[in-house]
């Protein structure tokens, strides 16, 4: 297969591209500074996804899976969290996925086959408190990549929304917010998963062999949709637990 991935220069990105790779598929990994052999690609920029397109045509003349991965930390209690913040989230995390979603539609129409891969989060399906940007961006493209699943359908294209849970990465490096104590916690439940980016890149790849819509690829994510959905009273409670937590530290 013909894959772009974007944020390729770490975390899971870097974890995609080595998956793919290691099955014998050709990868353009592409990223603000990215890695040898790379494409720079600032998802927020129209010109650099118009270079993006411009490459892939020329080298392959068409692509397989657009994996729009590349995003950055956020979150924080409404109070605390900026309007700033809020738009930087929108920007890069929302936007970025629209723009090259945007980007590659005209060319995988045309050639009547393809698949676009939107890495949200479990942030997109369950909301805990004092992560509302994050939550509402993450749920935005969880809704755009459902959307884009019916609308290119009888296209032959396919989308994938892929919602993890906490895992090991590097994502905090991007910056927390303003919300220090919030990052600080967050920062914490990523330190200590056991779940990995080479992890959640393997179930991307059997989502995508076998044309999943959603991906939730581990079980802390399962466990936490499922207690949403089959017991919304204790759901309810936990969410209102870490709030009461929340409280407690200094805002």
């Amino acid at each position: 297969m013909r894959v772009l991935v974007t944020g390729a220069a770490s975390g899971l990105g870097a974890a995609l591209t080595a998956a793919f790779r290691a099955r014998g598929d050709d990868v353009l990994a592409t990223d603000r500074t990215p890695p040898e052999g790379g494409l720079a690609l600032d998802v927020t920029h129209d010109a650099d996804w118009a270079v993006a397109l411009e490459r892939v045509e020329g080298d392959w003349g068409g692509l397989d899976v657009l994996v729009n991965n590349a995003g950055i930390a956020g979150g924080g209690r409404v109070d605390v969290c900026t309007i700033e913040e809020w738009q930087r989230l929108v920007d890069v995390n929302l936007l970025g996925v629209v723009r090259g979603s945007r980007a590659f539609a005209p060319l995988l129409k045309r050639q009547g086959s393809g698949r676009i891969v939107n890495i949200a989060s479990l942030a997109g399906l369950v909301h805990p408190p004092g992560m509302g940007s994050y939550n509402a961006v993450k749920a935005a493209v969880v809704a755009f990549s459902e959307t884009l699943s019916h609308e290119l359908a009888p296209y032959g294209v396919g989308c994938t929304a892929v919602c993890p849970s906490y895992f090991r990465t590097d994502l905090m490096r991007h910056g927390a917010g303003s919300d220090t104590d919030v990052a600080a916690k967050v920062a914490q439940l990523v330190e200590q998963s056991p779940i990995t980016a080479d992890d959640i890149a393997a179930a991307v790849l059997r989502g995508i062999d076998e044309g999943a819509d959603l991906v939730v690829p581990d079980e802390p994510a399962r466990q936490a949709v499922a207690l949403k959905q089959h017991d919304r009273a204790a759901y309810d409670a936990e969410m209102r637990r870490t709030a009461a937590r929340l409280k407690e530290r200094k805002a």
